[in-house]
C-alpha cells in the first residue's frame, strides 16, 4: 500500500488510491484550508510536494497559482490523485483567531427552568412504608421520577438535591449540591463557535472558549456542506454533526479546566445558530434548505437531552436550541431581534447582520419584518485571491496614500491576506482613490500622469486583466478585478435587501432612527467602510450602533429564563418573512443596487 509522508513531522499515512489527496488527508484528521469542499474553485488547499510521485500541472492550477508558487512545487490538494509514495506539506498553518465572544445585554429577570431543590429521604419502617419516590414527589410537588434516575441514584435515607428541568426530575444527588449549579450559553456561526460557562444560581458568565468551526474542512460556508451532505449520502450528515459535537466537547474541557467546574455540574446547554448549523448539530439533514423551495426540516425550537447527540455533561443534562423564521432566518437572527429589543422601539430600526448571507430585519412601530440576502463567501475571504479568516497575519484595515499602502493587521505580524474587513477597507479606498470606478472596474493606467502614483499600482493581475498591488514584501499580493466583482456582488445583495424591506413598509431612508449591526464580522467594519463601499448608504452613517454576538447573548438569556424562551418562540412565530427572489422587479433593484458610490 502506497505511503504519504508529512513534513516535516514525517508521520505516514498509508493510503488506497482512488481519492484526491484533499480527502486522504482530511480522512486522516490532517486539516487543510478547504473553503470550496475540493471544487478545485478557491486556491486554497495549498500543498508543497517535496518528493515521490510528480503530477502534471492543471489549467485549473495555472490559473489558480503563481508562476512563482509552482515553481516552489506548490500544488492543489484537491487536484492531485495521488497513487504512489509522496511527500507533502500543507502550507496554510492555523492561525490565532480572533472571535467575537460578547454582546449587548438588555435587563430580564432570572428564572432558569432547570433548578436544584433539596429534598430529605426517611428509612421506610413497618409504620410506614411510603416508597422513596413518593416521598421526593410529596415535597416536589411532581407526579413521578423517571426509572433511569432513580435507578442511577442508588438512593439511600438522608438529604438528596433534585435537579428539575421544566418541572421533571432529571438527576438526584446526595446531599446538598444546590450551590453547583452551571450551564452552557453556545452561539454556532459557520465560521466561528462560541461556548461560554455560566453559574445559573447567579448569572455570573465564568468563562469562554471560541475557536473557527470544525467543520470548515466540509466547506467554508453553508451551501458547500449542505453539497457534501448531498455527495455523501451515506455519512455526510453524521460527519459533520460528529465534527461539530467533537469541538463543543473540546471547548467544555477548555471551560471546565480554566474555572475547575466538573462538566458534570452541567446541566443545560442553550444553543443559538442559523438554521442550517443547527440541523448539522443536530444530525438533521439539510439538503432541503439548499434546494427550492427552501424548507427546513424544522423551525421550531428543540428541547432534548444533551446525550442523546453525544454532549459530554451531567447525566440527564438538557439542551435547548432557539427557535428560527425560515431556512435563512435563524435563530441567531432571532435571538438578535429579541435581545435588541426590536419589537419595543417606537419608531424604524434596522438589523442586520451581515457575513455568507446578510440577514435583516427592520422593525416598524413593532412590527417585524425579515429577509435574506445571498451575500456569498467573499465578506468572510472565501474566493478572494488574497482573502483569509480574522486571524493573526490578516490585514483588517487599509489607507492607500501616495507614500505608500498603510495596513492595521491582526497580531501586528506580517501580512499574510485580507480579512472580510480588510477587503472592505481595501475596496472602500480603491473607490475614494479612483483606482476603482463606480461601475467596478479598475481605471486605465493612461488616466493618471506618469508621476500618479495611481499608475504605480495599478498592474497586471496574473490573469491579464488589471489589479491593485497591495503589498509587495514579503510577498506580492493583489487585489483582482475578480475580487471587486466579489464585493460587489455581496454589496449589491445585502443593500437590495435593505432597499426592499424599506419599500415593502412604506418608509425611506430618512424614517429610520438608528442601524444595529451585529455578528462577528459586522463588529470589525468601520461605519465609513459600511457606507464608504455602499454596502449601506452615506445617510445612515451616523445612526449605525453595534451589538456585538447577539446570538450568544441570546443563548444566555434563554439559558437563564424559561419566559424568554417563549417569548423568543413567539417571536419567531410572529416575524414575517420576505422571499427577495419573488419581490416584483427585484432584479432591476438588485442591478441598482450594484453600482459602487461615487467619490468626487
Amino acid at each position: 500500500m502506497p505511503t504519504i509522508t508529512l513534513a516535516p513531522s514525517g508521520k505516514a499515512l498509508d493510503y488506497a488510491p482512488g481519492a484526491s489527496l484533499l480527502e486522504i488527508l482530511l480522512d486522516n484528521d490532517v486539516v487543510v484550508d478547504n473553503p470550496c469542499n475540493g471544487k478545485g474553485t478557491c486556491g486554497k488547499c495549498r500543498v508543497k510536494l517535496h518528493a515521490g510521485q510528480e503530477f502534471p500541472v492543471t489549467e485549473t492550477e495555472e490559473r489558480l497559482l503563481s508562476p512563482k508558487d509552482r515553481e516552489a512545487g506548490i500544488r492543489l490538494a484537491c487536484l492531485i490523485e495521488p497513487a504512489e509514495d509522496v511527500t507533502v506539506e500543507v502550507v496554510h498553518k492555523e492561525r490565532k483567531h480572533e472571535v467575537l465572544t460578547t454582546g449587548l445585554m438588555p435587563e430580564f429577570e432570572f428564572a432558569p427552568e432547570t433548578e436544584k431543590r433539596t429534598v430529605v429521604v426517611h428509612r421506610p419502617t413497618l409504620d410506614d412504608q411510603t416508597p422513596f419516590e413518593d416521598q421526593i414527589c410529596e415535597q416536589l410537588g411532581v407526579e413521578a421520577v423517571a426509572l433511569d434516575v432513580l435507578a442511577e441514584a442508588a438512593l439511600v435515607p438522608g438529604e438528596w438535591t433534585a435537579v428539575l428541568h421544566g418541572g421533571q426530575v432529571v438527576r438526584l444527588e446526595e446531599g446538598d449540591t444546590t450551590d453547583s449549579l452551571y450551564g452552557v450559553a453556545i452561539d454556532i456561526g459557520t465560521t466561528t463557535v462560541v461556548c461560554e460557562l455560566v453559574n445559573m444560581v447567579t448569572g455570573e458568565l465564568l468563562s469562554n472558549a471560541s475557536q473557527i468551526n470544525a467543520q470548515k474542512v466540509f466547506g467554508l460556508d453553508v451551501l458547500t456542506r449542505i453539497t457534501y451532505e448531498l455527495e455523501h449520502p451515506d455519512c455526510g450528515v453524521a460527519n459533520l454533526q460528529k465534527a461539530m459535537v467533537k469541538s463543543i466537547n473540546g471547548m467544555i474541557d477548555e471551560i471546565c479546566q480554566d474555572t475547575g467546574v466538573p462538566r458534570t455540574s452541567i446541566y443545560e446547554i442553550a444553543v443559538g445558530a442559523n438554521c442550517t448549523m443547527m440541523h448539522m448539530l443536530l444530525g438533521v439533514d439539510a439538503r432541503c434548505i439548499g434546494k427550492a423551495p427552501f424548507a427546513p426540516a424544522f423551525a421550531r425550537a428543540k428541547d432534548l437531552p444533551a446525550a442523546s447527540i453525544g454532549i459530554d455533561v451531567a447525566p440527564g443534562a438538557r439542551l435547548y436550541c432557539l427557535p428560527h423564521v425560515s431556512a435563512y432566518i435563524g435563530a441567531d437572527i432571532v435571538a438578535g431581534a429579541y435581545v435588541c429589543e426590536l419589537e419595543k422601539e417606537p419608531g424604524n430600526v434596522l438589523f442586520i447582520d451581515i457575513g455568507t448571507n446578510g440577514e435583516i430585519v427592520l422593525a416598524s412601530h413593532g412590527k417585524l419584518l425579515s429577509c435574506s440576502c445571498a451575500a456569498g463567501p467573499a465578506l468572510e475571504g472565501m474566493n478572494i485571491s488574497a482573502g483569509m479568516r480574522a486571524a493573526e497575519g490578516a490585514i483588517e484595515e487599509v489607507e492607500i496614500t501616495e507614500e505608500g499602502n498603510k495596513f492595521k493587521i491582526i497580531g501586528e505580524a506580517e501580512p499574510a491576506g485580507l480579512c472580510g474587513s480588510g477587503i472592505l477597507a481595501v475596496m472602500r479606498e480603491l473607490l475614494k482613490t479612483g483606482i476603482v470606478r463606480k461601475n467596478g472596474a479598475f481605471a486605465k493606467t493612461e488616466k493618471f500622469a506618469d508621476d500618479d502614483y495611481r499608475s504605480r499600482v495599478i498592474v497586471e493581475g496574473d490573469d491579464g486583466k488589471r489589479a491593485f498591488l497591495l503589498t509587495e514584501e514579503p510577498e506580492r499580493m493583489l487585489v483582482t478585478q475578480s475580487d471587486v466583482r466579489q464585493v460587489q456582488l455581496a454589496k449589491g445583495a445585502i443593500l437590495s435587501g435593505f432597499v426592499a424591506l424599506l419599500n415593502k413598509a412604506g418608509i425611506t431612508m430618512d424614517d429610520l432612527e438608528k442601524v444595529v449591526i451585529a455578528g462577528q464580522f459586522g463588529a470589525h467594519l468601520t461605519p465609513n467602510s459600511i457606507t464608504g463601499t455602499g454596502i449601506l448608504p452615506q445617510e445612515v452613517e451616523d445612526r449605525i450602533i453595534y451589538a456585538g454576538n447577539t446570538s450568544k447573548t441570546g443563548a444566555y438569556m434563554a439559558l437563564m429564563s424559561g419566559a424568554v424562551k417563549r417569548d423568543m418562540e413567539r417571536l419567531a412565530h410572529e416575524m414575517d418573512y420576505m422571499e427577495l427572489g419573488a419581490t416584483e422587479n427585484y432584479e432591476r433593484l438588485f442591478s441598482d443596487c450594484l453600482i459602487f458610490p461615487e467619490y468626487k
